[in-house]
Parts: structure tokens; sequence; C-alpha cells
């Protein structure tokens, strides 16, 4: 059985026997917050439950490495919607120790890239372009450093209103939670 087949056999029988009742709620978040985190699996059930929230309570948005590389792209547009449509009233950036977009290199990746069949030509034409797939795809080298600068992307965004915007750093062993950005302090 196939991954995609063995998703749609099990889905059928949740729908069928009603599981999904244990997950009713309304689209609007209860603790009125949005966090921007990493894809990472680990946080897949950790980083819920080592902030205390449920289904319901929040918007989550993720992206690799929980960064805002453009400031009108798509994560931001998701945290704009959050924020205006949704009610969601704060903003969390909850990167993590041990990210694979740390220290990422993106000549690394291209070689990747390339072996799975992409060819020369393509890059070429992006570099051509007006793209720098190098800088696009290029990492960081601190995760503190990491949430800061996607939390000043936020914060000074100019269609982000006047709330908090928090940066943190979680262990994805422990769920421990570092405070990078107090979002209630004034600068």
């Amino acid at each position: 059985m196939s991954l995609l087949q063995e998703v749609l056999a099990f889905n059928k029988e949740f729908v069928e026997t009603e599981q999904y009742r244990d997950y009713a709620t309304t689209k609007y978040p209860n603790k009125r917050m949005v966090i921007l985190t990493c894809m990472d699996t680990r946080l897949v059930e950790l980083l819920p439950k080592a902030l205390n929230v449920k289904n319901g309570d929040i918007k989550i948005v993720k992206t690799a490495g929980a960064l805002v590389s453009h400031p009108f792209g798509s994560i931001m547009r998701s945290i704009l919607v959050a924020l205006y449509q949704l009610k969601a009233d704060e903003v969390l950036v909850i990167g993590h120790h041990d990210c694979g977009m740390s220290g990422m290199n993106a000549n690394a990746m291209i070689e990747n890239m390339k072996e799975r069949g992409i060819s020369e030509e393509t890059i070429s034409t992006l570099n051509y372009s007006g793209i720098n797939i190098e800088s696009w795809l290029e990492g960081f080298d601190q995760v503190e450093d990491s949430v800061a600068h996607s939390v000043d992307m936020i914060k000074n965004h100019p269609l982000i209103p006047a709330v908090p915007v928090h940066g943190l750093v979680i262990d994805p062993s422990t769920g421990k939670l570092d405070l990078v950005v107090d979002g209630y302090e004034k600068k």
C-alpha cells in the first residue's frame, strides 16, 4: 500500500467513526495568538504540549526555520490574515535548536537538486532572471539571531498593527522554551 493509500484508508475510517468530533472548534483562536514556527517533525506534538495549547487555541503557520524571508510573501500574508480576519492579538515566532536551516549550505542544496533532476540550465535561468538562488536558499548560523530577525520583520511591517510580537527558541528534545524577544517590552 502506498503512503497516499494508507492516509486515505485511515481517513475513511476516521470519518466513518466520527473521530473528528473530538476536534470540533471554530476558526477563531481561543488564545487569540498566531504562532510562526518551523516545520520540523519533532515539533508537531511537542510544541503544542510545551505551550499548553490544544486544538482551537491558536493559529499556527509553519515554514522551514520559522523564517520570514520576504515581507510580502505568504508567511506575512498568513500572519496578517490571522490578525485582521481571525481575531489573533499576539504573534509568537518560535525557532528551535538543531534546526535543518541552521548552517544550511545553498551550494550543497543546489547539488542535491541537480542529483534529483533539476538541470544546470534551470538554475542558470533563475539566476539570470534576477533570483539569487544561493541567497534564497541560505540558512542561518544562530537560531536566536534568526528568530530576532523574523520578529523584527513582522514588528516593523507597514501593515502590522500595534500588537506584541514575541520570539522564542524551543529545545526539540525537552520542550524547554528560551525567551529571545519579549514583545511586551518597549524599546
